[in-house]
C-alpha cells in the first residue's frame, strides 16, 4: 500500500509544476486524442467526469461529446464516496461542490446509470503498459468498476493522463481492473487484455 502512496505523492507533486497555458494546451490535444478512439466514435453515451485542478483536461472534450449529440453523464459523489450521475447539459450547468469538484445540477439518474454508457473516462494518476491504472485512493471509481463487472456491462474505460504517467508498473491489488485504452497529449495507446 506505501508503494501506491509514494507513487501517488510522486505523481500529484509533478502536476503541481504545472502552469495553466500548460495544462491547457494539453486538454485541447487530449479531446483530439480521446475522439480518434473508435469507441468514442461510436459511442452515443459517454459517462465522463470534470476535471478540477492540474488533472488532465476534460472539458473541451465534454463540450465536444454534447455537441456532437453524445449524452454525457457527470458524476455526483455522495456521502459515502459512491457516484451518482446526471446529464451533462453544459457548463452553465455545472455548480462547486464538496473537495473542490465540479457537479451536473441536473437530475440525478442513480448510481446504476453508467451501466448504460458505451465509454467510462476514468480519472487517475497513472497507468502501466498492462493497462493498469492507479487512482487517487478515495474508492469511488472501484466501486463503478465493480457495478458494471456486476451487471455485465462492458463499456470501453478510458484514462486521460499526461505523458510522464504512463508508467512500466503500477502497484497492484485485487481489485485492480486494467483500463481498455490511455490518451496522453502525445496521442492514444490501446490495451489488449
Amino acid at each position: 500500500m506505501s508503494e501506491k502512496i509514494d507513487l501517488r505523492r510522486r505523481l500529484l507533486d509533478a502536476r503541481a509544476l504545472l502552469d495553466g497555458p500548460a495544462v491547457g494546451a494539453a486538454a485541447q490535444r487530449l479531446a483530439r486524442g480521446a475522439l480518434e478512439l473508435p469507441a468514442m466514435a461510436g459511442a452515443s453515451t459517454v459517462a465522463a467526469y470534470v476535471s478540477v485542478g492540474r488533472e488532465p483536461g476534460t472539458r473541451a472534450l465534454l463540450d465536444v461529446l454534447r455537441a456532437r449529440g453524445v449524452r454525457v453523464m457527470l458524476p455526483v459523489l455522495l456521502p459515502d464516496n459512491d457516484l451518482d450521475w446526471a446529464v451533462y447539459e453544459g457548463p452553465d450547468g455545472l455548480a462547486k461542490a464538496g473537495r473542490g469538484l465540479l457537479e451536473p445540477t441536473g437530475p440525478r439518474l442513480g448510481p446504476e446509470a453508467v451501466c448504460a454508457a458505451d465509454v467510462v473516462l476514468l480519472p487517475g494518476l497513472a497507468v502501466d503498459e498492462r493497462g493498469m491504472r492507479l487512482g487517487r485512493g478515495g474508492g469511488s471509481y472501484d466501486r463503478v468498476l465493480a457495478r458494471l463487472a456486476r451487471a455485465g456491462a462492458d463499456p470501453a474505460l478510458v484514462v486521460l493522463l499526461y505523458a510522464n504517467e504512463v508508467v512500466a508498473r503500477v502497484p497492484e491489488e485485487p481489485h485492480d481492473h486494467p483500463v481498455h485504452a490511455v490518451v496522453t497529449p502525445e496521442g492514444a495507446r490501446r490495451f489488449t487484455p
